[in-house]
């Protein structure tokens, strides 16, 4: 029998059942319109017979509409009550045996996962959308691409490009593992409860990483350090991590290429990599 998907009203109902409230601490806002989940899962291009790795699947409304494909999932819930309820769940709605697995974790502390999933389809709260997307993309190298639903400024940050307003250390560390784009907006009115604030879809496409892991390590410390005074001229901005002293951070970029007086906004990640590159010896 085909999968069949959450309706706002059932939505309502497997709540009530479980006996429990959206938490703003996990940033639960359950999605409840089948339009909305469906044009996700579009956008991500699942196919039937794919591995999808789904972060907070809450009450399932997205995983049924990835299930719908013929896809397989694994959902990683931090919520024990909504993990122990979801393959009940999806049985309830056709999903077949063996097409859902669930891990009842913390999606920041997950090192491995069954099998190795192709996509990642996630509607992430946004106080944790970020370091999740990072540590996914860095732990899982099998994941190609995806799609995620996050806060507007969240997903504005991660598409941005260079010379943005902004463009951040979000930004250049996704720019990292490939490129970012926003898909679509997405009404306040599909989920439930109604967020205060409004959400984008975004995708994106993995590509070879720009550099070696210990590249990466001290190219992402570097940006770090040029975002967290980003007024700042790089000679300064990044005198800690590059030898000390402004002198010594201007030699290091004029090696890369870089003039001293550029600010962060303005290099792209490979031109962060490249400034990695140039210190010899290895920064502080």
């Amino acid at each position: 029998m085909p999968v069949s998907l959450l309706g706002a009203a059932e939505v309502r109902a497997l709540a009530a059942d479980l006996d429990m409230t959206p938490t703003k601490k996990l940033g639960q806002n359950f999605v409840v319109d089948a339009n909305t989940v469906r044009k996700i899962v579009h956008l991500a291009r699942v196919r039937e017979g794919e591995h999808v790795v789904e972060v907070g699947p809450g009450l399932g409304s997205l995983t049924l509409a990835i299930l719908e494909t013929g896809a397989e999932v694994t959902a990683v819930e931090i919520d024990h009550r909504l993990a122990e309820r979801l393959p009940a769940t999806a049985a309830a709605h056709g999903v077949p045996d063996g097409a859902l697995r669930v891990l009842d974790q913390d999606a920041l502390r997950v090192t491995e996962l069954p099998g190795d999933p192709a996509v990642l389809v996630a509607n992430l709260p946004y106080n944790v959308s970020v370091p999740v997307l990072l540590h996914f993309l860095e732990t899982f190298r099998s994941i190609a691409r995806g799609v995620v639903m996050v806060q507007a400024e969240v997903g504005e940050r991660l598409a941005a490009a260079p010379g943005s307003k902004v463009y951040g250390a979000p930004s250049a560390k996704a720019a990292w593992w490939g490129t970012w784009r926003l898909a679509g907006t997405v009404s306040r009115q599909v989920f439930w409860p109604v967020p205060n604030v409004d959400s984008v879809l975004v995708g994106f496409e993995r590509a070879e990483p720009l550099g070696s892991e210990d590249e990466r390590m001290l190219t992402f410390r570097i940006i770090d350090a040029a975002f967290q005074q980003r007024r700042k001229m790089l000679r300064q901005a990044l005198a800690g991590v590059l030898g000390g002293t402004a002198a010594e951070a201007s030699a290091v970029l004029e090696r890369a290429g870089i003039a001293p007086t550029a600010r962060g906004e303005e290099l792209t990640a490979t031109q962060f990599l490249g400034i990695a590159r140039a210190t010899s010896p290895a920064p502080r």
